[in-house]
């Protein structure tokens, strides 16, 4: 019938969708620690889209609780429902059920401090940690915060997330903790890109001198790389030598958790085919 309107097809509305999913994360994507609340005008033109299309997005982001608005100052800022909906997901998430045993067992078998993380977005959060061999075994309940820039746990995740996400952590600032803190740009960037092609981070007294760690990093069921473990001690107890010597131990470690989410990567069988290799076992 001439003049009658075609019918989406359900295809075409699913593309349609995740479209607008992915435009409404790339505004969530704006904000930051440093940068909380932001105007339209910056919206529009980090995001790249015409200021009409970014305020139609954010009075949806508004509407379920994502986004809120200053309205005297016409300023955007992040909402309480993403707080509520990120807590959700953490009561709810397998890491901790999947990867206590594998974190008991590696700390067992190095004698040194073990440590479990996720990001927040801005900074690595430690969710899970085992003492080293000479202090009481300890579960840690209450969350505990380090930059993401400047830790092995840090590095081992933000190396295998975008561009947009590293950027995102340079604009907030590299502050200098430590004489070994890398604090410019493009050697930040140099160093994740050597974390993703040798699949492991080692911090080297850059965020606390004397104290060194390697991370590798844990992926969901997608691949996609949300977590990282790490093997910690004083540099008396890991010199360089012996730091390197546990990579491949804390890589099968973060495989393993890795696995046990879902994840059908191969790094591990590489691993496992080396001699000398014995699997960690809870």
């Amino acid at each position: 019938m001439s003049g009658s309107r075609a019918i989406p097809s359900e295809t075409d509305a699913s593309k349609s969708a995740v479209k607008s999913f992915a435009k409404m994360k790339q505004i969530l994507d704006c904000f930051s620690r440093i940068e909380r609340s932001l105007p339209l005008a910056d919206i529009s033109k980090r995001t790249r889209m015409p200021k009409a299309t970014a305020r139609r997005i954010l009075a949806s982001l508004q509407a379920i609780g994502f986004i809120e608005q200053d309205g005297r100052r016409d300023r955007y800022r992040l909402g309480i429902g993403l707080f509520e909906l990120g807590s959700l997901v953490l009561a709810n998430m397998d890491l901790h059920r999947e990867a206590g045993p594998v974190v008991n067992r590696l700390q067992q078998i190095t004698g040194e401090g073990v440590h479990l993380c996720i990001s927040n977005g801005s900074r690595i959060v430690l969710i899970d940690r085992r003492e080293m061999e000479t202090a009481p075994l300890n579960v840690v309940t209450t969350m505990e915060e380090a930059p993401i820039y400047c830790t092995g746990v840090g590095k081992a995740f933000l190396a295998f997330q975008s561009d947009e996400a590293i950027d995102r952590i340079i604009r907030e600032g590299l502050k200098r903790y430590t004489a070994r803190t890398i604090t410019k740009p493009p050697a930040l960037r140099a160093e994740l890109r050597l974390t993703r092609e040798r699949g492991y981070a080692i911090d080297n007294g850059e965020h606390e001198s004397g104290v060194r760690c390697v991370a590798a990093p844990i992926r969901n069921a997608a691949g996609h790389v949300f977590a990282s473990i790490s093997v910690t001690s004083v540099v008396e107890r890991m010199p360089e030598r012996r730091l390197l010597g546990l990579a491949d131990t804390v890589i099968q470690a973060a495989d393993q958790v890795s696995r046990q989410l879902g994840w059908l990567g191969a790094r591990s069988e590489e691993i496992a085919a080396e001699p000398g290799f014995e699997p960690l076992r809870a």
